[in-house]
């Protein structure tokens, strides 16, 4: 489990394909502490580390995260958001953040607001991925806050601090990003479908 809020920014070192599994190495400086085995959101989906080598780690990602994600828009080095998983005795600064991505979104605009920034993106809605207004989503692993969902397309505010220390700073109209929605409303939205009368 995480909490989506972020630790480091890695750099895509080395890209490998073997069959339907893509090899990824990043450079990041969380790399010298981590331990084989152990879960790291990479862009919001959680990867478990099978490498280590000096200042860097490898993660693989099988077809199925390819096709769920934007990992397979990776390219050498591109920044992706970090995040370890969450301590048993520590804060939940963010939200819940489980690490499994639901959809990608594009974004459609991006506006300066006196110092911080709105991004606006589209995704394809389904009954079972709720936005609400003021309600948490993870975009690339970090927690943020819905303003103005409707139809298809959301926006979320950006502070200083969250552009300078996530690959927020990165992403433009057009650039594919990953969502992970809520998961309480994830589990209503079931739970609606199988027992709403």
């Amino acid at each position: 489990m995480f909490t989506g809020i972020i630790e480091a920014m890695g750099e895509v070192a080395q890209i490998r394909r073997e069959g339907g599994n893509v090899h990824f190495t990043f450079k990041a400086p969380v790399s010298d502490e981590l331990k084989i085995d152990q879960s790291l959101s990479h862009n919001g989906v959680c990867l478990t580390v099978v490498g280590k080598g000096e200042g860097d780690h490898t993660v693989t990602a099988i077809a199925e995260t390819l096709l769920r994600s934007n990992l397979g828009d990776l390219q050498v080095g591109d920044k992706v958001n970090l995040e370890r998983a969450m301590r048993s005795d520590g804060r939940l600064d963010g939200h819940i953040v489980q690490g499994h991505v639901d959809a990608t979104a594009v974004c459609t605009g991006v506006e300066e607001a006196d110092g911080s920034w709105y991004y606006h993106f589209r995704y394809n809605p389904s009954p079972e991925h709720l936005l609400v207004d003021k309600g948490s989503i993870a975009i690339n692993g970090v927690s943020l806050t819905v303003v103005n969902p409707h139809d298809d397309v959301f926006s979320v505010a950006i502070i200083p601090y969250t552009y300078e220390n996530t690959n927020f700073q990165d992403i433009k109209p057009g650039t594919r990003v990953n969502i992970e929605f809520d998961v309480i409303g994830k589990y209503i939205a079931r739970y609606a479908a199988l027992y709403g009368r």
